[in-house]
Parts: C-alpha cells; structure tokens; sequence
C-alpha cells in the first residue's frame, strides 16, 4: 500500500562516497515507493523503510539507507543535519588473566585507558577504581562495604598481546607524607566528607570505617605530555587529581567550598571548579578527563547531570563538560551534552544512561563514551560518539542556578534549549559496541591509537557477586576507515 510521506530533500537514493559528512535538510510530500529492490555490491541489502517517489525521482530515507549500506547515522535536530559515518572492524579481544585479590575478590582494572604517545601502540595505562566495594541490606538498611578498606588506587601500566592483557608495572598512588587513615604515604579509596559522601562500612556492613580526607575514587585517566604527569578525575569531589608518574599526588582541582569541608595540609585543593558541581549525585561526580595533545587544555565530563536544585534532575539529559587552562587550572568553558533519550530503549531509565570516559583529540574533537546498566542480551545503548565543541554554546557560568532563564541547565528541556539558543554539543557515532556484542556492562576505558585504531575495556567491579570464574576484564581492539585528528 503506498503511503504518503513527508521526507528529507537531502536524502537523495544516490550517497556521497565520503565516509563521514554532513548534509542538511528540508521536508518535501511524496509517495512511497514500495516493491523497489536494493542491491551493494552485488549482495542483496533490505533497508528498513521503502524509498520515496518524488516527481519520478526516487529518494530513501537517509538512515534507511545508510544503515543497510554499513554506515552509522545521526540526527541533530539543533542543527537539522544528518551525519554518516562508516562502521570499524574488530581487531583484536583480550582477557585480564591476573590472580585474585582475595578470596571472592578479582584483580581490577580498566575504569579508564589511556596511549602515551612514544609507547607500543599495544601499550596502555589504565586504572581500577576506589577498590571492591558492595551494597548488601543490613537489617533492612541497604550500606556501602569496603572489604579491602586499606586498598590502594592504583595506576596500571599494561600491554595487550596474544589475547591477553598483562600488566607491566603499577603505581600506587601516595601522599607526600602520611595519610591518617592508612598510616602509610599510600591513600585508600575511602569516602572524604562525613555527611555528604556515602558511609563506608566494613565487610559485614556492621561498623563505620573512618573517612579518608585523601581518599579517591579514580575514573577517568589523562597524560599532560608538557610535564609528564596525569591527572585523574574522581567521583568523590567531583574532583581532578595531579600526579606525579610514580603515583605522588601533587594537587586537586575541588568545587569552592570543598576544602572547608576536608582537612587535606599534604595537598593543596585548587577551588576552581564551579560552586554548582557540589551539587552531584553521589557515586556519579567526574567520570572522565582528557588533555589536548599540545598540554594546554583539559576537559572533564561528569557522569551524570547535577542535582542541580534537586534530586528530581537525576533524569535530566543535560550533562556538563568543563574545559580548564591548565597553565592557571582555571575553567573557561562549560557545554552541554545531552545524553540519548532512554525513551527510545527498552525498561531503560534515564539516569541509568551516562558517561563513561573520554578522548581529546583536539580543542574542538572529543570522543564520548555513553552506556546503560545493563549487559549480556538486555544491552541496549554502547556508544563511542566523537562530539564537536566548535559551534556548541559556552555556557558557563549562565545556567547554575534558575535566575537566569527561569530553569537551571539541568531543568530544561529540548525546547527549552532552543528557546535559550543554547546549542549543544554535535555527536556522531565511531562504535556501536552493541553490534559487536561485548558482553559486559561497564565499557569505562575509550583511547584512540594513531588517529585510526579505538581501544575499549571494561571495568569488572572487583568480580563483586560475580558468579563466573573469568575476571570478566576484556580489552577489545577496532580499526576506524578513516582518520580522526
């Protein structure tokens, strides 16, 4: 039966050859066109909707097409334009093999993955997070346990060979003194602030461990290539940590505010980061960080919105990305990224979806890792986007609190975005790891190799209710078709 639509002039049958671009859009009345069979090189492909008759031209639907022919599409409608991409080619799958921490306890790492340059292209450094934690109901009262609580945060340094990932050499990350906590000059990965950080429980959830004002719960990881260091983003603060490559903490980039909660003398806490980044949602602070390859810039990307004014915005789709001057440490922008509307997925709520880790590959391209809790058959949303900064809105500093457009950033809507002519960032897909069928839940580590080949890896939670005997850590290799830089 032939029906009428209402198509894109653009969307012409006939693709440019380019693996990735951008067309832009008007709407036109035409009829569908359904008994047309479709063919690409000499294989038969079947798109998901039939093309469109206009005046005897005939038109398919951009993303119809695209998709049958192997190509990733995405739609911006503050931009009304379609961006076409070609899909990679899994390159390589490795497993962590590594003994066990401790009984019912497995080796962790992969909360974040980073290539310095000058290393193997098969060499990486990577991080587990705060240590194995859980969140069993204790007479009724669901707490949060630490089983190892003198338990380092540690960098790894790794390489992937022959379908397995080894570990090179590891850095403890230590104070230049002694932390109250552990007695030793190495942290633990213990809450800081009594009262607005979860309380940590020993094993059996039974007595209240004592807050580590040190304490770090390590996510996304970043090399300045200027002085030789990293810097690490952290879920407590949300703070973004300085260290030395022997793992020393030099200094912390904090929310004003912060330090007159804590009492840290052994390192300085740079208040830099806006007062509103105080208002996260706990276990959700700075997930990801990244650093320009020139060392002049550093961009961190939350997990989540802000509870920016309350709890309700945990379904916000609104997430903040700050850039910082690292030679003053200074923020200068802000833009926003809007998570994938959990609408569109299955049992799916939309403060399940959020950021996992980040690429900067340059002041206006970064690479975005977004995902949903879930793993095995009921995966729905693994994506690595690369984003666009160049035209997106600074908004920093505008949107904290409601008195300047009625709502705060994490209040509005789409169309309230529009109405503020706030533009967001652009998003285009690299990887859909969900076709490839990676099987865990937490893809937290994104590095891009030579521009053209994308290493991902999960982290594994320490095996914590684990019931299957592997680690259940996997780094998974992709080449791209083409070059980002």
């Amino acid at each position: 039966m032939k029906r009428k639509w209402i198509v894109l002039t653009s969307l012409l049958l006939t693709l440019p050859v380019a693996v990735s671009g951008t067309v832009t859009a008007q709407q036109v009345n035409g009829v569908t066109s359904e008994n047309v069979t479709y063919s690409s090189n000499g294989q038969v492909i079947q798109p998901s909707a039939p093309a469109v008759n206009l005046d005897g031209s005939l038109y398919m639907p951009v993303r119809a097409l695209s998709e049958a022919m192997g190509k990733y599409v995405d739609w911006d409608e503050f931009r009304n334009s379609v961006s076409l991409t070609d899909k990679p080619v899994l390159t390589g799958k490795y497993e962590l093999k590594a003994a066990n921490l401790a009984e019912g306890i497995k080796m962790g790492v992969g909360s974040s993955l980073t290539h310095l340059p000058g290393d193997p292209d098969n060499v990486f450094y990577t991080t587990a997070d705060r240590g194995p934690n859980g969140q069993p109901t204790i007479n009724g009262k669901t707490v949060r346990t630490f089983p190892m609580p003198d338990y380092t945060p540690t960098i790894y340094k790794i390489e992937v060979s022959k379908g397995e990932i080894n570990i090179l050499d590891k850095f403890p990350l230590k104070l230049a003194g002694t932390d109250p906590v552990s007695g030793k000059v190495t942290i633990t990965g213990l809450p800081n602030i009594k009262g607005r950080d979860e309380e940590p429980y020993d094993a059996k959830g039974e007595k209240v461990l004592a807050y580590d004002p040190y304490g770090l719960d390590i996510e996304g990881l970043a090399y300045n290539p200027k002085d030789d260091s990293f810097w690490i983003s952290d879920e407590y603060g949300p703070s973004i940590v300085h260290v030395k490559r022997d793992g020393t903490i030099i200094e912390r980039i904090v929310p004003k505010g912060w330090a007159s909660q804590a009492s840290a003398p052994l390192v300085p806490s740079r208040e830099t980061l806006p007062e509103v980044y105080n208002k996260l949602r706990q276990n959700r602070g700075a997930e990801a960080v990244g650093i320009t390859p020139d060392g002049k810039y550093m961009f961190m990307a939350m997990q989540n919105a802000l509870r920016n004014p309350d709890k309700a915005m945990d379904n916000s789709r609104q997430v903040r990305i700050i850039k910082f001057d690292l030679a003053t440490l200074n923020p200068v922008a802000e833009f926003v990224y809007v998570l994938e509307d959990a609408k569109q997925f299955k049992d799916l709520v939309q403060g399940d979806i959020v950021i996992s880790d980040m690429v900067v590959v340059n002041e206006n391209t970064l690479l975005i890792d977004e995902r949903d809790k879930f793993s095995g058959d009921k995966v729905q949303l693994k994506r690595i986007y690369a984003i666009d900064l160049s035209t997106a809105t600074n908004v920093i500093g505008k949107y904290d609190s409601a008195t300047a457009a009625g709502k705060t950033l994490e209040q509005m809507t789409i169309a309230d975005l529009k109405a503020n002519n706030i533009l967001p960032t652009t998003k285009r897909t690299v990887l859909d790891a969900v076709a490839f069928k990676f099987p865990y839940e937490k893809i937290e580590g994104v590095s891009l190799i030579n521009g053209d080949t994308l290493a991902i890896t999960n982290d594994n939670d320490f095996g914590i209710d684990s019931t299957t005997p592997e680690n259940g850590t996997l780094l998974w290799t992709f080449k791209l078709p083409y070059t980002i830089k």
